[in-house]
């Protein structure tokens, strides 16, 4: 499994703050600051630096306000779908707000149950 998918299912490849970074896009990263004002987590572009979730450098969005990634690393699982409390109440609400990365959950979590047939 790519170390890119985080541990919600989200593309951490298809990220505004991945490819930012990774391009070192200055202006990409001004306009999530903006888009994130109401959060107040990054001040300035430098704040944002996310190398993907499952790296030691993620943004401040994620840092202060993701549920998930926290719970899934004490759990240690490489995805939301390997633990036994799937699909959990900090699971749903942020999936609530991501088809794609639910999408992507499931479909790990059928793999997961094929595999152990």
């Amino acid at each position: 499994m790519s170390d890119l998918i985080a541990y919600c299912g989200l593309d951490c490849g298809d990220c505004k703050a991945y490819k930012a970074t990774k391009a070192g896009d200055r202006i990409s990263k001004e306009h999530l600051i903006e888009n994130w004002a109401d959060r107040r987590v990054e001040n300035a572009p430098e704040d944002i630096e996310c190398e993907g979730c499952k790296s030691s450098k993620i943004s401040g969005y994620c840092q202060k306000l993701c549920l998930v990634r926290p719970c899934a690393m004490k759990r240690r699982v490489s995805t939301c779908a390997e633990c036994e409390d799937y699909p959990c109440g900090k699971l749903k609400q942020y999936l609530s707000t991501d088809p794609v990365a639910a999408k992507n959950i499931d479909e790990i979590r059928k793999s997961l149950i094929i595999l152990k047939k």
